[in-house]
């Protein structure tokens, strides 16, 4: 094995590895700076850069979708989640985000696609004007500079893991590379690499759960050992563990029924379709395919991998809870020093941990390189997306006006070299967390809920008014904000404690106050101001669109495993089905 945990603690670093590990990410970050260097050859005007010239098949930037998606919250976060909760987890993606993806891919895409713009912040310009515009691009580009700091951490955590070198030191080395290929390339570059990331990532992570089941004996010898270490250390029932429903040991709620609420509601509701239907990050994704029945079917196609990657994340969260020692004490409240951010081992050293003790030299490298290829991917969305919003929706509008394509294309590389900059200190605020989907859930609970619910209320109610936009987008992120500081850790030691739920209960929960709150008062604003003419909501309220204007007449000559309803269809149904199977 690549090493045992006393030997690695000894020497200061996590992992053992050797010269074939560090071969195989030296080719594989030789392949990511190619790909950037290929890409920016292309780049001539803010089109190419921002969404690669609209130039992208459906496949690739399906797959592109998903491995945005793909960094800290589905690989570390996830893994933490399953040692810490076990199988109720994955309603994060079966309830929590396959049909949202659907309802964004058959309903939502057309209208992004069909009024070609560059990002969510500049639909909410055409549709509310400046006030929501405003508001909406300043909380989007605070949210990701803090969430691209998670993946920086991350992605920090594992060359200080690697290499023991103070994670401030890993953190710039890792910011460098990121950097080096978005600037390039801009996001034909990240989309790319996020192809090669998402075959990396599974060709790193699929070895490791058969051989983490192999090790337990199966999945009925995984039950067995959680069965067993959660009668031995107090640890939480097995029956919570081994149960998605009704998921109270992931909610945070006593009552099961106030338990499923907030699932399917704070989850699955808000939070879900909020992240999917309105976070650029992957809609951009979308924007960048060549036309737009590409475009409805990129998150449709992201879908089918999608309800598989628990499978890859999740379970071996799980395994690691029973296989990995460090793991298990602290899954009993005991505490162990080291850990990838040197201040102790937590949940979010599972998958790490997990590595050292069962792949071999070799393996461990390409596992290591999947790793990074997972953080570089989130981190190289939140940028790419950061720089799009920061360069037209608020230098573009606000600072400096009307000047020609190449200016922005300036300052958009500028905003780049910025917000890799800024990332490196927003990532010592995720270092906070024990396990880093706390954190993740509650900044969308902040952002993306009351962008949601303004959103869809817009889209199919023409009387909204501009006035209403933004006066419900500041209403629930404040209100989202102050519950998430009066439950009792939801944003660590900063949280009061006042309202008696914790932890990811604790996101839900700021969600739907978010939610309620923004249509609440959206409803009474827009009754009291006059709403814009119908003759100007074409294309931006479903009511007021032309329905023809909303697909691709092409369609209906494709086959149906290429048409967008057909394969939503399919996609139902098999999550329905993975659903009743566990």
């Amino acid at each position: 094995m690549a090493g045992s945990g006393i030997t690695v603690l000894a020497t200061d670093t996590l992992i053992d590895a050797n010269a074939a590990d560090y071969l195989m990410l030296v080719i594989y970050f030789g392949f990511v700076v190619g790909i950037g260097l290929m890409a920016g050859r292309q780049v001539s005007e803010s089109l190419d850069f921002f969404l690669s010239g609209r130039s992208m098949p459906a496949w690739v930037t399906g797959l592109a979708f998903i491995s945005a998606n793909l960094g800290a919250v589905e690989i570390m976060g996830m893994s933490a989640s399953g040692a810490e909760f076990g199988v109720p987890t994955v309603h994060y993606f079966w309830v929590g985000a396959i049909p949202a993806m659907l309802f964004l891919g058959v309903v939502m895409m057309p209208f992004y696609y069909g009024s070609k713009v560059r990002s969510v912040p500049e639909f909410m310009l055409r549709r509310f004007g400046p006030g929501a515009h405003l508001v909406n691009s300043l909380s989007f580009a605070v949210a990701q500079l803090l969430i691209a700091g998670i993946n920086l951490y991350l992605l920090g955590s594992i060359v200080h893991a690697l290499l023991g070198w103070p994670l401030w030191v890993a953190l710039i080395v890792a910011a460098a590379v990121v950097l080096s290929y978005i600037t390039l390339g801009g996001l034909k570059a990240a989309i790319y690499n996020e192809v090669l990331q998402f075959f990396v990532i599974v060709a790193a992570l699929l070895p490791l759960t058969l051989l983490g089941l192999h090790q337990v004996g199966g999945w009925g010898g995984l039950k067995d050992r959680l069965t067993e270490s959660a009668g031995e250390n107090g640890a939480a029932p097995a029956s919570e563990q081994l149960n998605s429903w009704p998921g109270q040991l992931l909610s945070g709620f006593d009552s099961s029924v106030l338990s499923v609420i907030g699932i399917v509601f704070g989850l699955g509701f808000v939070l879900s379709f909020g992240y999917w239907t309105t976070n650029f990050v992957e809609v951009q994704r979308a924007m960048a395919s060549d036309s737009i029945s590409s475009a409805r079917k990129t998150p449709i196609i992201g879908a089918f991998p999608k309800m598989f990657v628990p499978f890859i994340t999740i379970l071996p969260g799980m395994i690691a809870a029973v296989l990995v020692s460090e793991i298990a004490k602290v899954k009993s409240g005991g505490s162990v020093p080291g850990g990838s951010s040197g201040s102790g081992v937590t949940y979010n050293d599972s998958l790490l941990l997990l590595m050292r003790d069962l792949l071999p030299n070799g393996l461990l490298g390409l596992a290591i390189a999947g790793l990074l290829a997972a953080f570089m991917a989130g981190m190289a969305a939140n940028i790419s997306a950061f720089n799009t919003v920061f360069s037209y929706d608020l230098w573009g509008d606000y600072v400096v006006k009307d000047r020609d394509d190449s200016y922005y294309l300036r300052i958009g590389r500028v905003a780049t070299v910025g917000a890799t900059v800024i990332a490196i200190f927003t990532a010592g605020l995720a270092a906070n967390f024990a396990n880093i989907m706390t954190y993740l859930q509650t900044l969308f609970g902040f952002f993306n809920a009351p962008l949601f619910a303004t959103f869809i209320l817009g889209m199919f109610w023409k009387r909204m008014s501009a006035t209403a936009g933004w006066v419900g987008l500041v209403s629930g992120t404040l209100s989202a904000v102050a519950v998430a500081f009066l439950s009792e850790d939801a944003f660590g030691s900063w949280s009061t404690g006042t309202i008696p739920v914790s932890g990811q209960g604790a996101a839900f929960l700021a969600a739907s106050v978010a939610f309620v709150v923004d249509i609440a008062l959206s409803v009474v604003v827009s009754l009291v101001t006059k709403p814009k003419p119908a003759s100007e909501l074409k294309g931006l309220v479903y009511s007021e669109t032309p329905k023809e204007d909303l697909v691709d007449a092409r369609e209906a000559d494709y086959p149906w495993y290429r048409r967008t309803l057909p394969l939503a269809g399919v996609a139902l149904v098999m999550v329905i089905a993975l659903n009743a199977a566990f």
